[in-house]
């Protein structure tokens, strides 16, 4: 059967075949008697299937009567017989298309059998999000202070993404450290746009040295303990240290990103190998070949399709891929979701429900998450938030770092001085890294002003602005970062430092003759300013006289628009819908 026509009778969505059994209280599986899809009998307990060269089971092709009139329950899984075998995969001689379009229950189906994936927990629930029996699965945290809220129409939201280093499940004794009580081995901040349009999943490195807030933490027998906050220690230890719970990682990276936290998903080694295994392999490619003794991972060059052990030994290694650093396994980690993604998303997995129960029962049983989204109800709720998101408009990105200064010999990093705050302003003004249509729009503005500026006779760049920078933020060397800004990564070469301006300011201002307006719209472009940050004077300027910039208390950091951004700033990422080699 291919892969439009597995599932499938007479045309009909297989996720729109479970119906409410108002006799039971059950959603079952009703397929049309007329499509004459035979169900493979149930085995006795203790006997098995055959199985191919890979390991997986295949059904036998014993014929078995209809039973239409017993539609399975949730959790009774009934292959039907396949008709042909080609190459080891099950074929069928119909062959119908399926209908154009998607329903809402499609929609929700698509978004989680796919764009979820990126957190290694999410994916393929969409119709099955309704068994109460999955319900069960998913152990939830109330951490202390978190508000549980839905999700506002109109409003971004964002979900931190945790994978623990903790060593629970068969076969994972030989990962992580010994005696770890599960720390933040890796984390990704999920930003979705207010629009649904996109969003940005950004890593945040595990040997960050960052601030880690004072914090309650629920222990497991009900107490409320307070953790003192820490000044200069690695993100990961935000969570299990000290017993940390993953409330505490929520309010570090609020307090690293300015951003609100509104909910968590924590998993751990199993999700990747259940997950993996669940949708039949993830498609990964390597530029040479891999063969490390340290995560036991060995892969010809080029494509491989893998799964379970092999795959959790792709996002875990770090001695086979660029300067053997996290940084690098980041990378090799993002290139790993995106292609999870667009397995999730094909039409061999989201066409079959036998494999989509599978990743259900697989991504529930995989998930701890907080109690504002601790039910498969509001998990639902969560996908149909997500359900339009192309997978070209969701970015992976890193957070911008640089070597720790404070040792001799880095072994941590600390957040980039301008990319870092740049990206945070991106993410806070909600602007995407991926967005197509706005991208173009933006193209098409900048080209319409910059036309008309030639019309006008305004000619001039970054190296013709001169302008004074005064402080009145109140932040400690807020001129001479801007100054540094300007003058090496935007070339306005005749710019001064003026030191403190005579007094605080509320807001930033940039005084200007009426002969230097071209250069006050060029300098408020470069830094975002409104136009109510700008404040023309009366006379002309002489030939060499600069403008007056004031940064008020709204500085948010050398390069960060006062305003927010206007484009997405320029940091490495990668969407979703490409397929990258790891080098």
């Amino acid at each position: 059967m291919d892969a439009h026509s597995r599932g499938r009778a007479d045309e009909i969505d297989p996720a729109d075949q479970w119906v409410l059994n108002p006799q039971t209280g059950n959603y079952e599986l009703r397929l049309d008697r007329s499509a004459e899809q035979p169900a493979a009998p149930s085995r006795p307990h203790g006997s098995s299937a055959p199985t191919t060269a890979s390991g997986r089971g295949t059904a036998t092709d014993a014929p078995v009567k209809d039973t239409a009139t017993e539609a399975p329950v949730p959790g009774q899984r009934r292959r039907r017989v396949p008709e042909q075998t080609r190459g080891g995969r099950q074929t069928a001689t119909s062959r119908r298309r399926p209908k154009q379009g998607a329903s809402r229950k499609k929609k929700a189906l698509l978004w989680t059998g796919g764009t979820m994936a990126l957190v290694l927990v999410g994916g393929a629930t969409g119709a099955y999000l309704l068994y109460n029996k999955l319900d069960g699965n998913i152990h939830v945290v109330d951490p202390v202070g978190v508000e549980s809220k839905g999700f506002r129409k109109g409003e971004a939201f964002n979900v931190l993404i945790i994978g623990t280093d903790k060593r629970t499940g068969a076969g994972n004794g030989g990962y992580g450290d010994a005696n770890s009580p599960g720390h933040a081995d890796t984390t990704i901040l999920f930003h979705v746009s207010k629009d649904r349009t996109n969003a940005t999943a950004l890593s945040i490195p595990r040997d960050l040295m960052t601030t880690i807030p004072e914090c309650q933490s629920r222990q497991p027998d009900g107490k409320i303990l307070t953790i003192p906050g820490q000044q200069k220690a690695r993100f990961n230890v935000s969570l299990g240290q000290d017993g940390r719970d993953p409330g505490c990682t929520m309010r570090t990276v609020k307090e690293l990103t300015g951003l609100d936290v509104d909910h968590f998903m924590m998993v751990d080694f199993n999700a990747v190998k259940e997950l993996t295994t669940a949708v039949g392999g993830v498609k990964v490619c390597v530029e040479k070949p891999v063969d490390d003794p340290k995560s036991h991972l060995k892969l010809p060059a080029g494509e491989s399709l893998i799964e379970g052990e092999q795959a959790l030994a792709f996002v875990r290694t770090r001695s086979s891929f660029g300067n053997k650093s996290d940084l690098d396994r980041i990378k090799v980690q993002q290139q790993f979701l995106g292609s999870m993604i667009r397995q999730m998303k094909s039409d061999e997995t989201l066409t079959s429900p036998t494999k989509l129960l599978d990743l259900a029962e697989a991504a529930t049983k995989a998930l701890t998450v907080d109690k504002g989204i601790g039910s498969l109800s509001k998990l639902q709720d969560l996908a149909k938030e997500l359900s339009g998101i192309d997978t070209k408009n969701i970015a992976f990105a890193t957070l911008p770092v640089i070597d720790n200064p404070d040792e001799p010999k880095p072994v941590t990093v600390v957040p980039h001085p301008t990319q870092a705050p740049q990206l945070f302003a991106a993410l806070q003004s909600d602007t995407s890294l991926t967005e197509v249509k706005k991208k173009e729009q933006d193209a098409k503005n900048a080209q319409s002003q910059a036309q008309a500026a030639l019309l006008k006779g305004e000619r001039s760049t970054a190296a013709d602005v001169r302008v004074d920078v005064y402080n009145g933020s109140g932040i400690q060397g807020a001129a001479q970062s801007t100054l540094s800004w300007l003058q090496n990564e935007e070339g306005v070469l005749r710019s001064t430092n003026k030191s403190n301006a005579p007094e605080k300011a509320a807001k930033t201002t940039l005084t200007y003759a009426p002969n230097q307006a071209d250069q006050a719209r060029k300098l408020a472009d470069l830094m975002g300013l409104p136009a109510t940050a700008l404040k023309p004077g009366t006379q002309d300027a002489g030939v060499r006289e600069p403008m007056t910039l004031v940064l008020g208390a709204d500085f948010k950091g050398a390069g960060v628009p006062v305003t927010g951004p206007a484009k997405a700033p320029d940091v490495e990422k990668v969407a979703a819908d490409q397929q990258v080699c790891a080098k």
